[in-house]
């Protein structure tokens, strides 16, 4: 029998083998407990210090309202003044003096504006004397040479600070904007060997714990400001060890590589001092204004004392949500400063003594205009890049017009609360008000709650218009040339055969038909029949390419439905199409940027409006006037009374099936609004345009400032009085006589009864 053991001899020998894999595995464990913690490490310094410059180099955007310009006659009450200026951070004084102060007695107001660099240029403080009687400025005066003063503009109001890849708000403040007394108190209650440790402090730890245990209660933390400061950068919350040590090798690393003192103004800036809202208060700037209503260099001992406290637990110290707990919190700050002789003991017992002193009305910048502020930064990111947006640094001047938008907000949630104490529904509501001639938004509340940064509705609440989509139809009429305002239509039943062997059969809102009448009744009355006739007859089609002509930047589906509305749009896409409308037939996207710049420079970009015409001028002409004419006679007759008797609006309203929207659209001649009313889970609201939206709109263009809508007519027309109800010439004081412009070689036949020939 021949062996295999030659051959199993021949084979290589295995134990040689496991010798050198057994030496390969030691060195690769050895390298990787000696090279993984080190590619750690240098990864951890890469982000720690990324994350540092981006919080410490790194301006974060300014976002601005437009300024509030003060004349004689200039619309404004005093209470609006004043809360403008509280908003602006205005400090109420017995006398004023410095810039920023202001004193009020019942209607009359002195004030210190600021100097502000503009985006036209700088503008010094202005001493100015007000007094204002029903709703207006009856005097401006320079109060120094107490002569008249033509103008007084503002400091523009800051809406927010976006900040460079994060998004969020806060206050950067320089080394000189810091008070002495903050760092004093901050390093003796936080950190006493700030400038001699490494960045973690052994001693510090151990005798934290020695407190703790035997107060058996958290008196003290052991923890560094570097290593706070890495906690805040890092944003890890788990409680687990090598969170901890992580944070430590951070804290060791941030040492290595900046100075003491750039790493305790950073803190300051970054450390967490609270919540409003969904907004997160970082930095002593920040939380000075929100707290105190003021800036950090203007609070006293015990107000500093109450921040430096709130660096323990913002939440469990939260002045306005705990107030007992956040007195015993900065009476305990303030006997630590006289432990370490940093203040006397009589200074310390006077503060101790002293109230909370909150601010009564807290900035709440980031959160004061959301939806606003969204549409901002939607624009901002169509027109910049986001490595650019990412470098920060920018000041951004918007058109946002602080009275108006707060006119709205009061507004829009007081009727609306008014509405369900008759209804019991909850209801919602969004509202855009734009200037006509540039094409700038004004104001724009995005729900009820304005405050509250969450569903935008006026943006991205889409609804069916319902008969807002009227002024389309006939405007596509008007441009064919078949049609003219007095033109008859007929609003009588029809069945309409659809696609597929279908058919639809629409009424009228309110059961009856009227029968021949003229197309500026058909739209004022709101006739839906009259209405989805001339539709079909120039065609469903070209009504929807009027519509994205005239700023619509969706595709349309060209249904029978659309004739009546049946197209779903947010208030931003129907002030959109509107704003064609008010200005005559010319067509600008919708913006809120003003101007940008660089801080402290000349301006980046600026935002003119680019103007397009999309509209005939005359057929647009003849629109505005039958909307004229609903506001007198038609479906927005009952709110007249409620407007001035010199202001004269164009308007529509709108209502969709089972009264689930209600809406209105209306113009003067240089402010444009629109209202939406409904639920969010679209069941009906019980209103109608007129009953509901429309009550809105008029309330609010009654407090505005603004003016008459009188443009004069196309070159070829002119304006007669017309009969609403007829169509017929007629004279003024005879029958129901509205200025209704027709071609100048018109032939209209007269009402007989106002006929002056017989």
């Amino acid at each position: 029998m021949r062996s295999n053991f030659p051959n199993i001899m021949a084979r290589p020998s295995r134990r040689p083998v496991r010798r050198r894999l057994g030496r390969t595995a030691l060195l690769s464990l050895l390298a990787i407990v000696l090279v993984a913690p080190a590619v750690e490490i240098a990864r951890l310094d890469r982000q720690i210090q990324r994350l540092f410059e981006l919080r410490n180099w790194t301006a974060p955007t300014h976002v601005y309202a437009r300024p509030l310009e003060l004349y004689e006659d200039a619309a404004i009450t005093a209470d609006e003044l004043e809360l403008h200026l509280r908003q602006l951070g205005y400090e109420e004084v017995a006398e004023v003096g410095e810039s920023g102060t202001y004193s009020r007695w019942k209607g009359e107001i002195e004030l210190v504006s600021r100097p502000f660099l503009f985006s036209d240029g700088p503008q010094p403080a202005q001493h100015a004397y007000l007094h204002l009687t029903e709703g207006r400025v009856t005097t401006l005066l320079d109060d120094d040479a107490r002569t008249p003063l033509p103008i007084l503009r503002l400091d523009p109001l800051r809406l927010g600070r976006i900040q460079p890849g994060e998004l969020e708000d806060r206050i950067l403040l320089d080394p000189n904007e810091i008070p002495p007394l903050l760092t004093t108190a901050l390093l003796e209650v936080e950190d006493a060997g700030f400038y001699d440790h490494p960045g973690v402090d052994l001693r510090a730890i151990l005798r934290a714990a020695t407190v703790n245990l035997r107060e058996r209660e958290l008196r003290q933390g052991g923890s560094t400001l570097t290593q706070q400061l890495v906690k805040n950068l890092l944003r890890d919350r788990r409680r687990t060890f090598p969170r901890k040590l992580r944070e430590a090798i951070a804290a060791l690393l941030l040492e290595r590589r900046y100075e003491k003192e750039q790493i305790l103004v950073t803190y300051i800036n970054e450390v967490y001092l609270g919540q409003d809202g969904e907004r997160a208060i970082h930095g002593f700037g920040l939380a000075s204004r929100f707290y105190f209503g003021r800036p950090l260099d203007r609070l006293e001992l015990h107000e500093i004392a109450l921040l430096v406290g709130l660096v323990r637990g913002p939440s469990l110290y939260d002045p306005r949500a705990h107030p007992q707990q956040a007195r015993q919190r900065r009476n305990a700050v303030l006997a630590d400063l006289v432990r370490g002789e940093r203040i006397d003991l009589d200074e310390a017992v006077e503060a101790q003594e002293r109230p909370l002193e909150l601010a009564d009305h807290a900035p709440r910048e980031a959160l004061r205009y959301p939806a606003f502020m969204k549409l901002v930064r939607r624009q901002l990111g169509r027109q910049y890049t986001p490595e650019r947006l990412a470098r920060g640094s920018l000041e951004v001047f918007t058109t946002l017009d602080p009275l108006v938008q707060n006119r709205a907000e009061r507004i829009l949630a007081h009727r609306l609360h008014q509405f369900e104490r008759t209804r019991g529904d909850t209801l919602e509501g969004a509202l855009v008000v734009c200037s006509v001639a540039d094409a700038k938004i004004l104001a724009l509340v995005g729900g009820r709650v304005a405050q509250f940064a969450g569903f935008n509705r006026a943006l991205d609440a889409r609804r069916n218009v319902g008969s807002l989509i009227k002024p389309i139809v006939y405007l596509t009429a008007l441009e064919s040339g078949d049609y003219t305002l007095t033109s008859r239509v007929v609003d009588r039943p029809l069945t309409v055969r659809l696609a597929g062997g279908r058919h639809w059969t629409p009424g009228n809102y309110d059961g009856a038909y009227h029968g021949e009448m003229p197309l500026m009744r058909a739209l004022g009355d709101s006739r839906n029949l009259a209405a989805v006739r001339v539709g079909l007859d120039v065609g469903v089609a070209r009504v929807a390419e009027k519509l994205r002509a005239l700023g619509l930047t969706r595709e349309v589906p060209a249904y029978e439905s659309l004739l009546l509305g049946g197209v779903s749009l947010s208030p931003l896409e129907v002030a959109q199409v509107y704003s064609s409308l008010a200005s005559g037939g010319f067509h600008a996207p919708l913006g809120v940027l003003h101007a940008v710049r660089v801080s402290g420079s000349a301006p980046l970009s600026r935002y003119p409006p680019r103007l397009t015409q999309v509209a005939r001028h005359a057929a647009v002409f003849q629109i505005n006037a039958a909307l004229v004419m609903a506001m007198h006679y038609g479906t927005g007759h009952r709110v007249r009374a409620q407007l001035p008797e010199w202001l004269e609006v164009a308007g529509k309203t709108g209502t969709t099936n089972e009264l689930r929207d209600s809406w209105f659209a209306g113009f003067s001649g240089d402010r444009l609004g629109v209202v939406w009313i409904g639920r969010d889970d679209h069941a009906p609201v019980g209103l109608s345009g007129a009953s509901g939206a429309l009550a809105v709109w008029a309330e609010l263009f009654a407090t505005i400032a603004t003016t008459s809508y009188a443009p004069p007519p196309p070159e070829g027309w002119t304006q007669v009085w017309i009969d609403y109800y007829s169509g017929l010439l007629t004279r003024l004081g005879c029958g129901a006589a509205v200025a209704t412009p027709v071609p100048e070689d018109a032939s209209i036949a007269w009402l007989p009864r106002c006929d002056p020939r017989r």
